[in-house]
C-alpha cells in the first residue's frame, strides 16, 4: 500500500474530539497533543510513522515558526509533508521569549497536522478567538505562498547561472517574457515556465535575450 492510500485510510478513521476548553472564548478545541495522541495508533496500524519538526524562518524583520508534519511509509519508500507557519509576536503579556516561540511552535504544529490529516478545526465565527485564528491562518497562507515564490525565483536564478546567463541577461529575459517585470516580481508559475525554457532550449533562450539587448 502506498503512502497516499495509507493517508486516506488514516484520514477516514481519524476522529479527534475537542477535549480542551477555552473559558474566556466559551468554546472547545483540539490541541496538537490531542491530535498526536489519536493519530499515532492509527499510523502504527497502517504501518506508517508521524514525524513533526519546526524551524525559525526570517521574513523581513519578523520571525515565523515553520512546522513540518510528515507521514512516512514504513513498508516502502514514500512520505507526505505539510508545512504551516505561525508568526511570533514581538511581545506577549506574561511570556518570555522562549515561551513565545513555544506557543508559536504549538500553533504551527497543530495546523500542519490539521492540513496533513484533513482535520476541520473551525470554531464559532463570532468568537474573538475565531476571528484572531482566521486572521492568523490567512497570514500563514500568504507567508507560505511567498516562501514558495521566493524558492521558485531562487530556482530560476540557479538554472540561469548554471546555463551561462548573468544577472543582466536574467533581467532582460524576464522583462521581455513578462511585460517588463523584474526577476523579483515573477510568480511561481512564471518561474517554472522560464526554467523549462532555459533547461529545454538554452540556445533559443540565448537568441531571445540577444535580440532584446538594448531594447527599452
Amino acid at each position: 500500500m502506498n503512502i497516499y492510500e495509507k493517508l486516506a485510510n488514516i484520514q477516514a478513521e481519524l476522529k479527534v474530539p475537542k477535549n480542551q476548553h477555552n473559558s474566556f472564548g466559551g468554546y472547545n478545541y483540539r490541541s496538537c497533543e490531542d491530535i498526536l495522541e489519536t493519530v499515532k495508533p492509527l499510523a502504527k496500524k497502517h504501518k506508517a510513522v508521524v514525524m513533526i519538526s519546526d524551524e525559525l524562518v526570517v521574513k523581513g524583520e519578523r520571525y515565523y515558526v515553520a512546522a513540518h508534519a510528515m507521514l512516512v511509509n514504513t513498508e516502502e519508500e514514500g512520505q507526505i509533508v505539510i508545512t504551516a507557519y505561525a508568526r511570533e509576536p514581538d511581545t506577549k503579556k506574561g511570556m518570555d521569549s522562549s515561551q513565545i516561540t513555544g506557543a508559536s511552535s504549538s500553533y504551527a504544529r497543530k495546523y500542519a497536522l490539521n492540513g496533513l490529516f484533513a482535520i476541520d478545526d473551525t470554531k464559532d465565527k463570532d468568537t474573538p478567538e475565531a476571528v484572531r485564528e482566521d486572521k492568523a491562518r490567512e497570514e500563514a497562507a500568504l507567508t507560505a505562498e511567498e516562501a514558495q515564490r521566493q524558492r521558485a525565483i531562487k530556482d530560476f536564478k540557479e538554472a540561469a547561472v548554471s546555463n551561462g546567463f548573468n544577472e543582466e541577461e536574467q533581467q532582460i529575459l524576464i522583462a521581455a517574457s513578462f511585460k517588463g517585470k523584474k526577476v523579483e516580481q515573477i510568480t511561481i508559475k512564471e518561474a517554472k515556465k522560464i526554467i523549462d525554457r532555459i533547461v529545454n532550449d538554452t540556445a533559443k533562450v540565448r537568441e531571445f535575450i540577444n535580440s532584446h539587448k538594448g531594447v527599452s
